[in-house]
């Protein structure tokens, strides 16, 4: 009879029992961060200044806007639209904030486990075929509406994170 697995998992055992769990209150303090730092690279660009997130803009409603309440699935949702947006888009100006908002999901998934909330899986957007069109037409508009909104909705997560959002 071998026991090798065993006596192997049983060695281990005390390096096992002492991981710690990263604190809960940590990844929330990193998601408001990285809310903060997104926010911020939206700033530096300079054009997206000029348009309001509540501005509508004739052929960009798909561009998701401000939502009063938002649950960590919908926060979830609403970043993979912006996400598949931006990565859309040909401009260098956006390459990071994509990557940002990738890794802004993946905080938000953390902290829905922590609350046992299954996030569904983030549709995005099942009009982006239209898109194409949009983007040939007006590159530099689309860019701007979406950060400005992006901008926007990320101001209300970290509103929202405050309140502690539900599932």
């Amino acid at each position: 009879m071998h026991c090798g697995p065993l006596y192997q998992f049983l060695w281990l055992w005390p390096y096992l029992f002492y991981i710690e769990a990263v604190p809960i209150q940590k990844v929330q303090d990193d998601t408001k961060t990285l809310i903060k730092t997104i926010v911020t690279r939206i700033n530096d660009i300079s054009h997206t200044q000029s348009v309001s997130s509540k501005q509508r803009v004739t052929g960009l409603d798909f561009i998701p806007g401000l939502h009063p309440v938002l649950s960590l699935s919908k926060m979830d949702q609403t970043l993979a639209i912006y996400q598949q947006i931006l990565t859309s888009l040909p401009s260098r100006n956006v390459i990071q904030i994509s990557n940002d908002l990738e890794n802004l999901r993946d905080l938000l998934h953390l902290l829905a486990s922590s609350k046992s909330c299954p996030l569904p899986q983030a549709r995005g957007l099942e009009t982006l075929v239209s898109l194409g069109g949009v983007l040939e037409a007006s590159l530099y508009s689309t860019e701007v509406v979406a950060l400005s909104r992006l901008q926007g909705s990320l101001q209300d997560m970290l509103q929202q994170l405050d309140l502690t959002p539900g599932c």
